[in-house]
Protein backbone atom coordinates (compact mmCIF):
# COMPACT_ATOMS: atom_id res chain seq x y z
CA UNK A 1 0.00 0.00 0.00
CA UNK A 2 1.17 3.58 -0.68
CA UNK A 3 0.92 5.87 2.33
CA UNK A 4 1.48 9.63 2.29
CA UNK A 5 2.49 11.09 5.64
CA UNK A 6 2.47 14.88 6.04
CA UNK A 7 4.08 16.54 9.03
CA UNK A 8 3.61 20.22 9.86
CA UNK A 9 6.35 22.52 11.07
CA UNK A 10 5.67 21.91 14.75
CA UNK A 11 6.08 18.17 14.16
CA UNK A 12 9.76 18.75 13.32
CA UNK A 13 10.38 21.69 15.65
CA UNK A 14 12.74 19.85 18.01
CA UNK A 15 15.14 16.93 17.73
CA UNK A 16 12.81 14.76 19.82
CA UNK A 17 9.93 15.52 17.47
CA UNK A 18 12.08 14.77 14.42
CA UNK A 19 12.96 11.40 15.97
CA UNK A 20 9.25 10.72 16.55
CA UNK A 21 8.50 11.47 12.89
CA UNK A 22 11.33 9.14 11.85
CA UNK A 23 9.91 6.36 14.06
CA UNK A 24 6.47 6.77 12.49
CA UNK A 25 7.90 6.63 8.97
CA UNK A 26 10.06 3.61 9.84
CA UNK A 27 7.07 1.82 11.35
CA UNK A 28 5.00 2.35 8.19
CA UNK A 29 7.91 0.97 6.10
CA UNK A 30 8.36 -1.98 8.49
CA UNK A 31 4.71 -2.83 7.91
CA UNK A 32 5.54 -3.23 4.22
CA UNK A 33 4.11 0.04 2.96
CA UNK A 34 5.60 2.39 0.40
CA UNK A 35 5.80 5.77 2.11
CA UNK A 36 5.90 9.31 0.75
CA UNK A 37 6.80 11.88 3.41
CA UNK A 38 5.96 15.58 3.12
CA UNK A 39 7.51 17.88 5.71
CA UNK A 40 6.78 21.58 6.22
CA UNK A 41 9.46 24.03 7.29
CA UNK A 42 10.49 23.74 10.92
CA UNK A 43 8.59 25.81 13.44
CA UNK A 44 9.27 29.53 12.94
CA UNK A 45 11.26 29.04 9.73
CA UNK A 46 8.55 30.33 7.37
CA UNK A 47 8.27 33.59 9.33
CA UNK A 48 12.07 33.96 9.23
CA UNK A 49 12.11 33.53 5.45
CA UNK A 50 9.30 36.07 5.01
CA UNK A 51 11.30 38.51 7.14
CA UNK A 52 14.32 38.04 4.88
CA UNK A 53 12.14 38.67 1.81
CA UNK A 54 10.99 41.96 3.35
CA UNK A 55 14.61 42.97 3.91
CA UNK A 56 15.33 42.50 0.20
CA UNK A 57 12.15 44.11 -1.15
CA UNK A 58 9.57 46.38 0.49
CA UNK A 59 6.87 44.52 -1.47
CA UNK A 60 7.88 40.86 -1.77
CA UNK A 61 5.55 38.65 -3.76
CA UNK A 62 3.21 36.77 -1.48
CA UNK A 63 2.14 33.28 -2.43
CA UNK A 64 0.02 30.71 -0.70
CA UNK A 65 0.69 27.11 -1.63
CA UNK A 66 -2.22 24.72 -1.71
CA UNK A 67 -2.61 21.15 -2.76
Amino acid sequence: MLIVQKFGGTSVGTTDRIKNVARRVAQARAEGNDVVVVVSAMSGETDRLIGLAHQISPFPISAKWTC
